[in-house]
């Protein structure tokens, strides 16, 4: 994109509703809490949304998929049907201002892991970034002075899981359309979730279907308005937006859940995006492609 084709204005607003999109997500599965288990709950929310496929059959039927596409398909729907798994599970857990700040680590494992990967360079500036988010994490985890629960743990391999799905879906969007790309993960999660919430089957209520259905509208909307953002304005524009998802996170949980405000997570939270937006700050200076996603790239 041209710089005179930036619309710095509108990019922001579109990633202030994509905000809203995904704490709305997020408030949901909350408030649905932990009757669904927590892989039911995530495979009842992809099977309600293929749905919205329906547009993209064109373009996958027109597709000459190679085996080796397929395998790397297979592998991203693994990876993300992991962490999607361990984000419903955490989010009835733990507080929702922790579940959204510690969902800004899987841009800085996607840099780790293009490093490692991907053959990415990893100079010092992006090094004393990444040491700066993990600082962040220790913030937020506190361990030693507070009790570090299950859903941390499940927090911090959710991240790890979806940074591998994004590693995998960059490779593969140099080979097939985007519509591919979407409707193939949102099929592989669907079929990797269904065993394990069959073999922790709940019958839900209708209530709890409308629930799940209203996630999966919130969280196709916050994608499609994602995309609005990133073709009106740089990721640099729009990536520091997202630190509002954790102030809007914050109060709901205090004024809807009764969670107490952490100012320590909030706090942590900062240092993590602020790792985040210097990276691809810098990725935008050096004029490389980009490998660090926007935070809420790694959403599910």
């Amino acid at each position: 994109m041209q710089t005179g084709d930036a619309k710095p204005l509108t990019g922001i607003f579109w990633m202030l509703v994509t905000g809203f999109c995904f704490v709305a997500v997020t408030a949901l599965v909350k408030y649905m809490g932990p009757r669904v288990p927590p892989a039911e709950a995530a495979f009842l929310r992809y099977l309600l949304g293929l749905g919205f496929l329906l547009p993209m059959l064109p373009a996958v039927r027109a597709a000459h998929l190679t085996p080796r596409q397929w395998r790397l398909f297979t592998f991203r729907g693994i990876f993300h049907s992991g962490g999607v798994m361990l984000w419903f599970y955490a989010m009835t857990r733990i507080p929702i201002a922790e579940v959204t700040a510690m969902n800004y680590l899987a841009p800085v494992y996607v840099s780790i892991g293009a490093a490692l990967f991907l053959g990415e360079k990893l100079a010092m500036r992006r090094i004393a970034a990444i040491v700066v988010a993990l600082i962040g994490t220790a913030v937020i985890l506190r361990p030693g002075f507070r009790v570090v629960e299950p859903g941390h743990v499940a927090m911090l391999f959710c991240a790890v899981t979806f940074a591998g799905s994004y590693l995998l879906a960059k490779i593969l969007a140099d080979e097939a359309k985007p519509a591919v790309v979407v409707f193939m993960l949102s099929i592989f999660v669907t079929i990797g979730l269904a065993p394990f919430a069959l073999a922790d089957w709940v019958t839900p209520t209708w209530g709890d279907l409308g629930l799940l259905f209203a996630v999966a509208c919130f969280a196709t909307a916050g994608h499609y308005t994602m995309t609005m953002a990133f073709a009106a304005a740089p990721v640099t524009v729009t990536q520091p937006v997202t630190f509002l998802q954790l102030v809007w996170a914050v109060a709901l949980g205090a004024l809807v859940f009764a969670e107490p405000v952490d100012i320590w997570v909030i706090f942590g939270g900062a240092l993590i995006l602020a790792s985040v937006t210097f990276i691809t700050w810098r990725e935008a200076v050096l004029k490389r492609r980009p490998m660090t996603p926007p935070t809420p790239a790694t959403k599910m």
